[in-house]
């Protein structure tokens, strides 16, 4: 996230608490349980944002010997966190929405227009705030996510605000809050699905080893390429680690090398945090993948005569 990121998060922040405080005053005073969903969506968003910028503020932090990749993580964890804040908004929406649709209430549609046009505008705001860095940080992109969304769901109420004034479906309003929640939980999945990608440190998505692997052996001086690793530190920043397989020659002869492995590595595939050994021979059975991740918990590596654990 750029420099500015912290000042558009807490631009957005001040928007979104002044939101749900009208829209709750006005969906009490309508009778609107759409209204007053979106509401509580509106202020899980300003939890949602005030913890996406502690989790900034954390990310920025130098690395320490304690925690050596530094603390980009807390964004992702953020997300996690605000995932689950969305997750109990939507328990408490669908439960009043299931208690409207068996006591349906008159809804003043005239004050649900006025107070959705302003969540219409507020939210458009702020997701067009957001929009650059969510490109960047999970964290962002997660209170993005929830800004677009509330933007859509304020149009929806809206709609339902324009036919209340014309027909008295008040069964519609409780209805629209369930379609909401599963919007909601659309993009909480989304959301727990990059996230726990991270967490794991699985490969991301797009990334092919095989492809990777056979383009660093088109490398001059590179005869072989095995136990690759590749993980995210965080949305916008990629390890990489692999054995590479050289001619018998002394460590100095390899920095050019390495160099050259490094370039093309970021500029053909955006790998910004590459971890390099290099060997004279295979070591283990020199296949992709390191057979650490095959070993049962506990057991102790295999020592290759290299003097390195495979």
């Amino acid at each position: 996230m750029g420099e500015n990121g912290g000042g558009r998060l807490l631009f957005t922040l001040a928007l979104n608490f002044i939101i749900p405080t009208a829209q709750v005053i006005g969906g009490i005073h309508a009778h609107s349980m759409a209204l007053i969903s979106d509401a509580v969506h509106n202020f899980s968003d300003f939890v949602a944002l005030l913890i996406a910028y502690f989790a900034y503020l954390i990310g920025k932090k130098s690395a320490t010997p304690a925690n050596t990749f530094g603390y980009k993580r807390a964004e992702v964890m953020a997300a996690l966190i605000n995932v689950g804040i969305l997750l109990g908004a939507s328990g408490f929406i669908l439960y009043e929405a299931f208690d409207r649709l068996m006591h349906p209430e008159m809804v003043l549609g005239q004050v649900v227009i006025w107070m959705a046009g302003i969540g219409i505008v507020g939210n458009g705001l702020s997701a067009l705030v957001l929009h650059r860095d969510s490109k960047q940080s999970l964290n962002v992109r997660g209170a993005f996510l929830h800004m677009l969304g509330d933007l859509f769901t304020s149009v929806v109420v809206l709609l339902n605000g324009l036919i209340l004034l014309y027909r008295p479906w008040y069964w519609l309003d409780p209805l629209l809050s369930v379609l909401i929640v599963a919007f909601i939980l659309k993009n909480c999945w989304t959301i727990m699905r990059e996230a726990s990608g991270i967490l794991m440190n699985a490969t991301p998505k797009g990334f092919d080893l095989e492809r990777i692997k056979e383009h660093l052996l088109q490398i001059p001086g590179v005869c072989g390429v095995h136990y690759m690793h590749l993980w995210n530190i965080s949305l916008n920043s990629i390890a990489f680690s692999c054995h590479v397989e050289v001619t018998d020659q002394p460590v100095k002869s390899t920095e050019q090398l390495a160099e050259s492995i490094r370039h093309e590595l970021w500029h053909d595939f955006g790998i910004d945090h590459p971890v390099l050994q290099f060997e004279t021979g295979q070591c283990g059975n020199g296949t992709l993948l390191c057979e650490i991740s095959a070993r049962p918990s506990g057991q102790p590596a295999a020592v290759s005569r290299h003097g390195i654990g495979d």
